[in-house]
């Protein structure tokens, strides 16, 4: 499904600079793993995430995502691969807070050409997929917990069907119990849906519940681990 091989980014540091924050990363990731990438801050796994994620290219290097060089691709097109593969999940939730849950979870699909009634029918499946009873549909997003809130979140994440979940620290805004919930439902998504989880995380504990651990740090892989995290 993913394939990165030698993929290098370098940017212009505020002098003019050149700064590189990837060096030659190269990996691959099948259709229905469940991966955490950690390093520390600095590390470039935000850059890497942008990578994966479509929002950015590589300056060398090559991005296969569904046989599609990510790299050659138009703007116009890069925003159909995010529309359509990816489901973003951010640390900040990036909720309307004046508007139901129902409807910010409907929002990807404004862009489609799915009628209103089909849209919510779709939006009350991915709730119900991440455990929000539908007591809370029409709740505002800004009377829920914070667990819940991301649940939604996760939820505004699947409504497009997206082949990939890539979730940016999504338990840095929670206490550590509600954070587990929330980790717990990309685990859930993981083994009954068979979605493909890409977790990007500083925490260990966090990146614990993936099946398999890729470490960066300075821009350059340093560790590799295909096998079970039990966490702590």
């Amino acid at each position: 499904m993913i394939k990165l091989s030698d993929v290098s980014k370098t940017y212009n540091d505020d002098f003019g600079e050149p700064y590189t924050a990837l060096h030659n990363i190269t990996f691959e990731i099948k259709e229905g793993e469940f991966v955490a990438i950690m390093g520390p801050s600095g590390s470039g796994k935000s850059t890497l995430m942008n990578i994966l994620g479509a929002l950015d290219t590589p300056t060398s290097g090559s991005y296969f995502l569904d046989n599609k060089n990510v790299a050659s691709l138009t703007d116009e097109e890069l925003t159909l691969i995010r529309r359509h593969n990816i489901g973003f999940v951010f640390q900040s939730f990036n909720l309307l807070p004046r508007t139901s849950v129902l409807y910010n979870v409907t929002l990807p699909l404004l862009y489609s050409e799915v009628e209103e009634e089909e849209r919510k029918k779709i939006a009350k499946h991915a709730l119900e997929s991440v455990d929000l009873p539908e007591q809370y549909h029409r709740h505002l997003s800004n009377q829920l917990s914070g667990g819940q809130i991301q649940r939604v979140a996760i939820a505004r994440a699947l409504v497009n069907n997206p082949k990939i979940i890539l979730a940016d620290e999504p338990t840095g805004n929670l206490d550590s119990k509600t954070g587990a919930l929330v980790l717990d439902t990309f685990k859930r998504l993981h083994k009954d849906e068979g979605r493909t989880i890409i977790l990007i995380t500083h925490d260990k504990t966090v990146a614990s519940h993936a099946d398999r651990l890729i470490v960066i740090k300075d821009g350059t892989i340093v560790e590799d681990s295909v096998k079970k995290y039990h966490a702590i």
